[in-house]
């Protein structure tokens, strides 16, 4: 009986470890491209809601592409950007991105 619980015990240990410090873990990419991540980010987040849409049926299929298509071309233009600068983006150009998103977020959930 206490072996049982003492490797329950220990598995439950090992499966909080494991989950609070991958949550915490952030590769070196992400540590070196702070701006890039998070713009990534948001654009990856705006896909889950746009099809989160799509399933529910709050949007049509043809809505959606388009709002593909809007973060797309965000997710193009941030790529350009870093190509610019050794693969980072300025404050300033995650500033214009993030305008761009926030304008495709809005047209999202309507």
């Amino acid at each position: 009986m206490f072996h049982r619980r003492f490797i329950a015990l220990a598995l439950a240990a090992v499966a909080v470890a494991s989950v609070s410090t991958g949550a915490l873990a952030e590769t070196q990419w992400q540590k070196d491209h702070p701006r890039r991540t998070e713009v990534n980010h948001r654009l990856a987040n705006q896909d889950r809601r746009i099809h989160n849409e799509v399933k529910t049926g709050q949007i049509t299929r043809a809505q959606a592409a388009g709002l593909h298509h809007e973060d797309h071309q965000i997710r193009r233009e941030e790529h350009a950007m870093a190509s610019q600068d050794g693969s980072h983006i300025t404050r300033t150009e995650q500033r214009a991105l993030n305008q761009q998103e926030n304008a495709v977020s809005q047209q999202i959930g309507k």
